[in-house]
């Protein structure tokens, strides 16, 4: 299983390697260690080194460059699924720099009230794919899968964003609460067309089927070759606050 990204931040970029296990495995999943991991863009080679068991990263000076196409390569140790060699590619698509973000209060949506957070851009008339995340504090508040809202430009392909609604703050919870002084920060990411489907898949999984009784979910899509599971992701990165 692989779960790897390169950004346009300038950071030590990670991939992370486990392998399956049962349905009842009461555990984390198992770190696949020992491995040969690197990313290229075809002209740079980014070697990974592995940090703690199944965590390699680049060193903390790289970051990625819109337009490129960048390719994950790994080598096991050993043998999994029939396989040492496993890659994956993934291009570096351009995203529009958020102008600002704003809040709304909505007091009768929530015991407490909750903050809508909304962002202003123009954005470009190409079909693109989008996730928003959020933070306080410089603290990640969406960070798992569930917490992640993507959206393809269908309804505003084109134009400026005047205060689309990109995430929502509720007053009740102690980690989403705003006091005087505090710091929220809006992150917009540009995924491309295969990450987004993977991650709607990988939500509509998480969440559950309707009605109960529906039939059993199918594997998720990824990028990742010779029957590994995951993706492997080169994004880019603005954020407004």
């Amino acid at each position: 299983v692989v779960d790897g990204a390169i950004t346009t931040d300038t950071k030590a970029h990670t991939v992370v390697l486990t392998a399956t296990s049962s349905y009842f495995y009461n555990q984390p999943p198992p770190p696949v260690t020992g491995a040969q991991v690197s990313i290229t863009d075809g002209t740079t080679v980014f070697l990974l080194s592995e940090q703690t068991p199944g965590v390699y990263r680049t060193a903390d000076s790289v970051h990625g460059i819109p337009g490129r196409t960048y390719t994950m390569n790994i080598k096991l140790a050993g043998e999994i699924g029939g396989y040492k060699d496993y890659s994956a590619s993934s291009t570096l698509i351009p995203v529009s720099s958020l102008d600002s973000i704003s809040l709304l209060f909505h007091p009768e949506w929530s015991e407490k009230g909750i903050w809508e957070v909304k962002c202003y851009v123009q954005e470009p008339p190409t079909v693109d794919f989008y996730r928003f995340l959020l933070s306080k504090n410089q603290t990640m508040l969406t960070d798992t899968l569930n917490e992640w809202l993507i959206t393809d430009d269908m309804f505003f392909n084109g134009n400026y964003t005047n205060g689309l609604p990109i995430g929502y703050l509720d007053q009740g919870s102690a980690e989403q609460n705003l006091k005087p002084g505090d710091t929220v920060t809006a992150e917009v990411n540009s995924i491309g067309k295969d990450y987004y489907s993977f991650l709607v898949e990988a939500q509509t999984e998480l969440f559950g089927s309707n009605p109960l009784f529906s039939g059993p979910p199918a594997n998720i899509k990824g990028n990742i070759s010779n029957g590994a599971v995951g993706f492997f992701i080169a994004y880019s990165v603005s954020r407004s606050y």
